[in-house]
């Protein structure tokens, strides 16, 4: 069986094992992590509904099931022209294909430090629910929610969960009888946050916020964040007691250092079909098919495009494919850019918000009560089909 390395330990990266395996290849999984993190579902870790471990797949039981080797490692250094994949234990370059999924880095402002994400190290969703309970605690409090951008790819931003958490705190703290004891604000740099999803969806969102008393800062770019705000570029200040903040993704280091072909931003270039259009050197004796998926990959497509996890896990059925169709001497291919679109269900705690756009279309549904447990569905039809409990339904 040919060898296949994936990088990453991300929903992308488990899609290739999984669909790779079905295939009859020989797969090993290289992650940092000994679990995998559903961030779509980690919304609900502040506010208590979930505790870390409701979030987590561990990847040892993920291999067993599914066949696959996984190694705990960390990759720190990725050197195409010599095969070598060099991690903190362990080198790798017995492989033909090669699959990077490691995602991305974090866009660093001044202070981030004192700011905690959703979107960040999987921990950081307990420190907010701890700060959180302070304040309940406390009886009043100021919360600040926001996220930024990256105007060298734009779609590498990450609103939607800020949005989530800020709703799903507020129901909290109007179920509990003190949302009238606390001040909470969003706030973004650019002018119109949440554009992508249309212009619809901009205009319910803004009624949504004066429904729920939310303050609205946007448009301002951000200077730092303090221990008690954040310091804008006019410097003025939004005080807060907890600052949840996104920063938008940037290219990770392990691929600005490698002698991969990137964009601006830092994020691996690909075609349609995925593949990395790498130029050996002279000096380079072994060629072989590389890869890239989700947050590693610069992703081609209309202007609002964004990365998210279905299209990762596309990506990463799609590479699988082609990978058997290569080895079968096939010229079909399936490619990742007529899929791109946007889609979630944006969780409020007690209702929640279809969201979809292509090029056609940009709509944006209220779902009262059922909403919020569409999202939960789909939270548990995603690790119980993952195990194997339940049969996969195509296409999730």
């Amino acid at each position: 069986m040919k060898k296949i390395l994936i990088l990453g330990g991300g929903l992308a990266a488990l899609e290739a094992a999984i669909w790779l395996r079905k295939y009859g290849f020989n797969v090993t999984v290289v992650a940092n992590r000994d679990y995998l993190y559903i961030y779509p579902i980690s919304i609900w870790i502040p506010t208590g509904e979930y505790s870390f471990e409701d979030c987590i797949l561990r990847w040892n039981d993920l291999a067993k099931i599914h066949g696959f080797k996984f190694i705990l490692d960390e990759v720190n250094e990725i050197n195409i022209n010599k095969k070598t994949i060099k991690c903190e234990k362990n080198l790798f370059n017995d492989f033909e294909y090669l699959i990077i999924s490691i995602g991305a880095q974090k866009i660093r402002h001044k202070g981030i430090e004192n700011t905690l994400s959703i979107c960040g190290k999987p921990e950081e969703s307990i420190k907010i629910k701890e700060k959180l309970d302070e304040l309940i605690k406390k009886g009043y409090g100021k919360l600040a929610f926001g996220f930024g951008g990256n105007p060298k790819d734009p779609s590498n931003v990450r609103g939607g969960p800020a949005f989530e958490v800020m709703f799903n705190i507020d129901y909290k703290l109007r179920k509990l009888g003190i949302r009238d004891k606390f001040e909470i604000t969003f706030f973004a740099p650019m002018p119109k946050p949440g554009a992508r999803m249309g212009e619809k969806a901009l205009k319910a969102m803004d009624n949504w916020f004066k429904r729920l008393n939310i303050n609205y800062i946007k448009g301002k770019k951000i200077k730092e964040f303090v221990k008690d705000g954040v310091i804008f570029e006019d410097d003025s200040k939004l005080e807060s007691d907890l600052t949840m903040f996104i920063p938008a993704g940037d290219g990770h280091e392990v691929l600005k250092n490698s002698d991969l072909p990137l964009n601006e931003a830092g994020f691996v270039k690909i075609n349609e079909y995925c593949e990395v259009l790498h130029n050996f050197d002279e000096t380079s004796s072994d060629k072989y098919k590389i890869f890239a998926i989700g947050d590693s990959a610069a992703i081609d497509g209309p202007d609002w495009r964004a990365k998210q996890g279905h299209l990762a896990e596309v990506m990463a059925r799609n590479v699988a494919y082609n990978i058997n169709e290569m080895e079968k001497g096939s010229e079909k291919r399936a490619e990742y850019i007529s899929h791109i679109n946007i889609l979630c269900v944006m969780d409020a705690g007690n209702a929640a918000a279809f969201v979809f756009r292509d090029n056609k279309r940009a709509i944006m549904i209220p779902l009262p009560i059922i909403g919020h447990w569409m999202k939960k569905g789909w939270g548990w039809y995603y690790k119980n089909s993952k195990f194997n409990k339940i049969p996969r339904i195509p296409g999730l």
